[in-house]
């Protein structure tokens, strides 16, 4: 289905989409789905996202071990339960909505949130008592994932409004992504996306997808906390323009 240069070009855009997963713990689907769009079909490149991103996310999940995952399983259920439930249901329309009008409904809400906080505004919310905001951002951010693979942008606005650590947040990322992740793999055996014909693509760029991971790390542990957030800032927003620059130019 490719050729020798669409396939080299597609690992070299994976490698870069894992350095910056393993530096501010995700933005792998964003970068994957906006330059692969460029280089392969938009149906393709949705396919080959998806093992990267399962793995990926369980290495990332699992980095401090079993039990702080566990953990931060439980804090933050109502936000997977939610998400896991509109992810599922989203995913069956990702033949049905126009791709222009999925890519605005990613990068329009990326831009506006990403430019309102490097300007200075910083949402808060108690660690506790927001059970409803919890619910909301994950059932948005599962209906945004299932038809595009992408749910870094409400996840990271719900994180950082609870102003959580670092080394906190990249793993909670980790496993709200991972299980997002499973169920997408899940969704999109069912969805026809994933198939017998893209299955080999996927897998062939699970490998330029942890070795950028593996770089990516080395880069997060020497980054202090106000460094780590302008970083997951600007990905956010440079991912956002994108986006839209393609909807626009569609």
């Amino acid at each position: 289905m490719l050729s020798a240069e669409a396939l080299a070009v597609s690992c070299l855009v994976v490698l870069m989409a894992g350095v910056v997963k393993g530096m501010v713990g995700f933005a792998m689907p964003m970068i994957m789905i906006s330059l692969l769009g460029g280089v392969i079909g938009p149906e393709l490149a949705l396919a080959g996202l998806i093992l990267p991103t399962l793995l990926s996310n369980g290495l990332q999940a699992l980095r401090q071990g079993p039990r702080a995952a566990w953990q931060s399983l439980r804090r933050f259920r109502r936000f997977l339960l939610s998400g896991l439930v509109l992810l599922v249901l989203s995913a069956q329309m990702v033949r049905v909505l126009p791709g222009n009008v999925l890519l605005l409904l990613i990068g329009v809400p990326v831009v506006a949130f990403t430019s309102m906080q490097l300007a200075g505004w910083q949402p808060r919310l108690p660690v506790r008592g927001h059970a409803w905001v919890e619910a909301t951002l994950g059932a948005f951010a599962g209906f945004v994932g299932g038809m595009s693979g992408i749910w870094g942008p409400p996840t990271i606005l719900y994180l950082t409004a609870l102003d959580t650590p670092k080394t906190e947040q990249i793993r909670v990322q980790g496993v709200i992504y991972g299980l997002g992740a499973l169920a997408l793999f899940w969704a999109h055996v069912a969805s026809g996306v994933l198939r017998a014909e893209t299955l080999p693509f996927s897998i062939a760029m699970v490998a330029p997808a942890l070795a950028g991971m593996w770089v990516g790390f080395r880069i997060q542990d020497r980054i202090n906390q106000q460094a780590f957030r302008t970083a997951t800032l600007l990905v956010l927003f440079v991912a956002g323009l994108n986006l839209i620059r393609r909807a626009l130019m569609a």
